[in-house]
């Protein structure tokens, strides 16, 4: 299992190398995503391809089509780790914490390019040294 922040779902939608380790790895990996990294994606996603000059409708479809590779984790799910979260993300971006709750919940790392998930509690991987967990897992 692996844990996706919103900002590798944008990174999945604005480029090829993050796509196709989702897609390259998927039904040897479960790749997970709190409910709120899909919403955030969605949010920020037109702002950055509107500085691009790029439509925002096929972006945000390709988002969609990532609900085959991604699966989503609920409320319910990381909801009891809200708190744990939060204290280990204080001072920091709390409004991250259900990607850390997530992680936490389902004892998993965390896929993200934010440094404000390092020294959390929680492994975290980069998009540049994932491919080393990925393969591991695999093996």
């Amino acid at each position: 299992m692996l844990l996706l922040d919103a900002n590798i779902l944008v990174r999945a939608v604005l480029g090829s190398r993050v796509l196709g380790l989702l897609r390259t790895y998927n039904g040897q990996v479960e790749f997970l995503a709190p409910d709120t990294a899909f919403q955030e994606a969605r949010a920020h996603l037109p702002e950055i391809l509107a500085r691009r000059g790029v439509p925002a409708a096929p972006a945000l479809a390709i988002l969609d089509s990532l609900g085959a590779l991604v699966q989503t984790v609920e409320f319910e799910t990381y909801s009891p780790f809200e708190s744990l979260a939060r204290q280990r993300l204080s001072r920091r971006d709390e409004d991250d914490w259900p990607v850390l709750a997530a992680a936490l919940a389902l004892d998993c790392p965390i896929w993200t390019e934010d440094t404000d998930f390092f020294g959390c509690g929680a492994a975290t991987w980069t998009s540049d040294r994932v491919e080393m967990y990925l393969r591991e897992a695999c093996s």
